[in-house]
């Protein structure tokens, strides 16, 4: 059944101008432009929502009021529309390009296009908080806050200096102590201290202390940290329930308060990634390979587990960047996943083409400092160029190669990151360096990618305004799989690659694609690099010692090279082109050793024959005797010979022969 979809716009004072007729294309069966949405013309959100489906607000900054009216509404049971909102005010209608009327319309109906697409939903986890509360103090000035907290929640006070007199109290325990590390999230903290004791509360006389001890660890729900100048914490801000505030005041220690008593419940965190380890590269059979989630993860969230990783699901902040940087796809961002992601930039930039007949630039922002620069801004300065749109994700480290790659091949002219104060840049630096060495060998500037580090409205604008570039001119490219199939197929189009020819880009050290070279008089073929390899990159031959590999596979994660016992792999990353990258291609084999009894073929000749080398004539066992006969038999022969030596130790009569029926019937 088709619902009634409306969209109700609002010029806010006049400042915006609209074409309702124009957004009509999108999938609306009514436009609406209003003056003062939130205000004189409120009357109008009551009767979309009293008398709609579905109703989209175009405003996002009065969202309390809007979703206090659908409560209203809902409770006298007069509500009849799902409601969304959207902004494209800030991201859209304050600029300073107004006079480009049909860049403007085309950016506001792009983004109306993403926001109307179906999102995956978000998987979630229950996290509790009991109200189990720690307070890190200096001294004694903490304890009248610890009192005062503790009439609501289950506070424990550590301070650094013992106090000479106080007495205990019921409102929380006292303790003295060094911290030493804290770990988790909200609802799961666990915290280590040094030279820690508990307030005795019993006898008379001056305060006493239990005799501190080291290592003493404890967990919590919150923890208040009013001594540490800098966090203690790793990814400090992706952390919920760790509150710091050194040196703070009475009205920042009674903001502070307030903050713990609302993080008692039940919440929703959002598990941001996706774990497979049955293709996740990081270990085999005690020998590390991958380790690029790890070093990358600012939360310390990932962590060795046997063969595999863990990601502890309570100190991951969602920040992507283990995400955008494992090479196999073990980890995925699920929230939401890459595909989505695709199909998000296919519809901005295609969309904006089609209205605007330029191609946009695409500017990734995450939701806390890009957004409300950008709402800055729109109010107060130029705003963005009517050319720029911001795609928003919850954090910009989840940006890979693949994804700014999928930005020039939709038809962007540019893909450019958002960096704030509080990025990290592990991650984003390496993945858009990477892009930039698999565009070295192509006509693309690489400026065309790049990070825009800033940290106020004049540089933004700065570097925004007058520095778009010219279309990117390229045949229409498929999107279509994982984060590899996705770079490689963008990248054999902007090479005008043939697929036959062989062809490869150079690559430094860490990047995940490549193949490797085997030493062949250091190898000798015993094929644990074979078993080891994670994605089967490497395999053998049934019919001859022979390491092969399929270079599209090998992602580069030092496996093969830590396993080999002689120490003759050596990693060559490169990304190749071609049908040699697609086939098994011999790295290094030999013909196998005969057996001289029964002919069968075994072993590696050339090892073999150095055996025999090493031990004829120069061993006690293998000097005046043709032992060495046993080394150039396969296993059975070995055994029957030995078992049949006149010499062997264990020598037994000949077996008897066995009777048939014959013999007996003829008996």
């Amino acid at each position: 059944m088709k619902r009634d979809k409306t969209l109700i716009l609002c010029s806010c004072d006049n400042s915006i101008t609209y074409v309702p007729e124009a957004f009509k294309s999108q999938g609306f069966d009514d436009v609406i432009c209003t003056d003062q949405l939130c205000g004189s013309d409120l009357d109008v959100a009551v009767a979309a929502l009293t008398q709609r489906d579905q109703v989209v607000f175009a405003c996002e900054q009065q969202a309390q009021i809007f979703e206090q009216l659908t409560e209203e509404l809902q409770s006298e049971q007069s509500l009849k529309a799902s409601l969304d909102l959207i902004d494209l005010r800030d991201r859209a209608g304050w600029t300073g390009d107004n006079e480009k009327g049909a860049w403007v319309q085309a950016k506001q109906l792009a983004l109306l296009a993403d926001a109307t697409l179906d999102r995956p939903g978000t998987k979630i986890r229950e996290i509790s908080s009991a109200g189990t509360c720690l307070i890190i103090g200096k001294d004694e000035s903490v304890l009248p806050f610890a009192e005062t907290l503790g009439q609501e929640l289950a506070v424990t006070c550590v301070i650094q200096t013992a106090p000479k007199r106080v007495s205990p109290s019921a409102s929380y325990d006292l303790a003295v102590g060094q911290i030493c590390s804290i770990s988790g999230g909200l609802g799961a903290f666990d915290v280590t201290f040094e030279n820690f004791s508990t307030l005795v509360a019993t006898g008379r006389g001056a305060t006493q202390f239990t005799t501190p001890k080291d290592q003493a660890s404890s967990t919590c729900d919150i923890v208040i940290d009013l001594v540490s100048d800098e966090s203690i914490l790793a990814a400090e801000a992706t952390r919920d329930g760790y509150l710091r505030a050194p040196n703070a005041d009475p009205l920042k220690l009674s903001l502070i308060g307030a903050q713990a008593k609302a993080l008692v419940g039940t919440f929703d965190k959002p598990l941001y990634v996706k774990y497979e380890g049955s293709i996740c590269a990081h270990s085999r059979s005690q020998k590390t390979g991958c380790t690029r989630c790890i070093d990358t993860c600012g939360a310390k969230a990932i962590r060795p587990n046997g063969d595999g990783v863990y990601v502890d699901p309570d100190m991951c902040g969602g920040c992507g960047g283990c995400a955008s940087m494992c090479p196999t796809g073990a980890i995925v961002y699920d929230d939401p996943p890459f595909e989505f992601m695709v199909t998000r930039l296919k519809t901005l930039v295609q969309t904006f083409e089609k209205h605007a007949e330029i191609p946009p630039r695409i500017l990734f922002i995450d939701r806390t400092f890009g957004r409300g620069l950008i709402t800055e801004a729109a109010r107060f300065n130029k705003g963005l160029p009517s050319d720029v749109i911001p795609y928003e994700v919850d954090n910009v480290e989840l940006i890979g190669h693949a994804e700014l790659l999928a930005t020039l091949a939709s038809g962007a002219s540019e893909a450019l990151i958002l960096k704030s104060p509080r990025t990290a840049e592990t991650a984003i630096v390496n993945q858009v360096g990477l892009a930039h060495r698999l565009l070295m060998p192509t006509d693309i500037d690489l400026s065309r990618i790049r990070i825009v580090s800033i940290e106020d409205i004049e540089a933004l604008e700065t570097a925004l305004y007058g520095t778009r570039m010219p279309p990117l001119e390229h045949e229409e490219i498929a999107l279509l799989g994982g984060r590899r199939e996705v770079a490689k197929n963008v990248m054999a189009a902007f090479i005008d690659h043939d697929g036959e020819s062989p062809l490869s880009i150079p690559l430094e050290s860490g990047d995940p694609y490549g193949v490797i070279e085997v030493d062949s008089d250091k190898c000798t073929l015993c094929l644990a690099c074979v078993s080891q390899c994670p994605t089967g990159a490497l395999n053998d031959r049934s019919d001859r010692p022979e390491i092969n590999i399929v270079e599209n596979a090998c992602i580069q994660c030092g496996l093969c090279a830590n396993t080999c016992p002689e120490q003759a792999i050596v990693l060559k990353p490169q990304m190749s082109f071609g049908k040699q990258a697609l086939e098994q291609a011999s790295l290094h084999g030999e013909d196998p050793f005969e057996c001289i009894e029964c002919g069968r073929p075994f072993g590696v000749k050339s090892t073999i024959e150095r055996i025999i080398e090493k031990l004829e004539g120069k061993h006690w066992m293998y000097t005046d005797s043709d032992n060495t006969r046993l080394v150039k038999m396969c296993d059975d022969c070995r055994v029957n010979a030995q078992y049949h030596d006149e010499n062997a130790p264990l020598r037994g009569p000949d077996r008897p022969r066995v009777r048939t029926t014959d013999d007996y019937l003829d008996s």
